[in-house]
């Protein structure tokens, strides 16, 4: 019965982990570019259950009853880079990805280390002195500086923020007629190595491999996330009863520990 109280326990802490990452999912259902995640579960190894120190056993020797399972252990959450819906916006300064690429961004944060990050998210915007930004105020990399991963100033897009532009499909900016640059797209060989950072960013760890993309880049509007409302609050109620049947199955031990210690004891 212990052991029964034991499994039940580490099915509720899976269901609840699995409850954070649905609720993470829901939370960012309007980030632009956020890829949802999912978590998966384990289960512990089988282990040889012996019946010892059983006076009623004839030889008096361990006797194997067989194999158990010990309940389940989180696993891994996992992220699903499905491509998500586009959302015209008419503003030129907005960007989607179509196909398998990412923007690359040169992030500085609070202590003031600067490094590349990569997002699907393309809400940029042009600062008084002609750089390329987010809405965050990071600038935004070109081809060069989002191949090689590589955060310097001189990979920085610098337009005239006073003219109009325009973005072909290769990202190529254009203003009078003559190129101004090219906005950075970067795709990888395994995401594996693709480290979250924040709500639609993404680090790449040591033993990435970053590669030229072949997406296409489409301006005047906006990827969406790929969650699907409605899917994730079913999957919330699924968690929600597994939950209670867990909870239910304690409840059930605890009255027939109560019995055996209280009632059946005392015969």
């Amino acid at each position: 019965m212990v052991k029964g109280l034991y499994t039940a326990w580490t099915g509720m802490v899976n269901e609840m982990n699995r409850l954070d990452v649905i609720t993470n999912n829901l939370a960012n259902a309007d980030t632009n570019g956020y890829k949802k995640e999912g978590a998966t579960a384990e289960s512990f190894e089988e282990r040889l259950a012996l019946k010892i120190k059983d006076t009623s056993e004839v030889h008096r020797r361990p006797r194997e009853l067989g194999d158990i399972h010990m309940g389940v252990k989180i696993g891994e959450t996992y992220t699903d880079y499905g491509q998500g819906n586009f959302k015209v916006t008419d503003n030129k300064f907005d960007f989607a990805i179509d196909g398998d690429g990412f923007f690359a961004i040169s992030f500085t944060d609070k202590q003031g280390n600067t490094s590349a990050k990569y997002t699907r998210d393309g809400a940029f915007t042009i600062s008084t002195d002609g750089f390329l930004r987010t809405k965050d105020g990071d600038f935004v990399l070109n081809q060069n500086g989002a191949l090689n991963g590589d955060p310097n100033q001189n990979n920085y897009i610098r337009l005239d923020p006073n003219q109009d532009f325009t973005v072909d499909k290769r990202g190529f900016i254009y203003q009078n007629g003559q190129l101004a640059g090219q906005i950075g797209l970067v795709d990888f060989e395994n995401y594996d190595f693709l480290s979250k950072y924040g709500e639609n960013m993404y680090d790449l760890v040591d033993g990435g491999q970053a590669i030229a993309s072949n997406a296409n880049i489409e301006q005047y509007c906006l990827e969406a996330s790929n969650v699907q409302v409605v899917d994730e609050m079913v999957t919330m109620i699924t968690i929600a009863r597994a939950y209670e049947s867990n909870q239910k199955l304690i409840q059930t031990f605890d009255t027939m520990l109560d019995k055996a210690a209280n009632q059946v004891g005392k015969v």
